[in-house]
């Protein structure tokens, strides 16, 4: 999940919430991050895009489709940190923790603004 020193950051957020989706993106562009937004969750990965991280609001779907989204992007794409952010952090606690996903599944409990995920991004991305 290494990056090179001033290789550029590219995220995907998913979200169902066009608030969500619009402010998040314009506030991680501002940041310098290329951001790109989807309201469907196989569209998490970009085919073919480089991604640095996946911002998952998994509320905004149903929980089966959640786990499965996640166990795809875990699967296929090893090395792309996924970060959800929710209100039920307990609910995904347990994937958190699994063998192999802790070091990147991250869960940030809502509300969380647009600076908290930016800075957990880089902190796990870079570190």
């Amino acid at each position: 999940m290494r990056r090179r020193r001033g290789d550029p950051l590219h995220v995907v957020i998913v979200s169902d919430n066009a608030e969500t989706l619009d402010g998040l993106q314009e506030y991680l562009q501002r940041a310098g991050v290329t951001a790109h937004v989807t309201r469907h969750l196989r569209g998490a990965v970009l085919d073919g895009a480089v991604i640095s991280a996946v911002v998952l609001f998994p509320d905004d779907y149903p929980p089966a489709d959640v786990d499965e989204a996640v166990e795809s992007i875990l699967r296929d794409h090893p090395g792309v940190l996924t970060l959800l952010v929710t209100r039920n952090p307990q609910f995904f606690a347990k994937r958190a923790t699994a063998a192999g996903a802790r070091d990147v599944l991250t869960i940030i409990p809502k509300p969380a603004w647009g600076w908290t995920i930016l800075d957990t991004i880089r902190a796990r991305v870079e570190a």
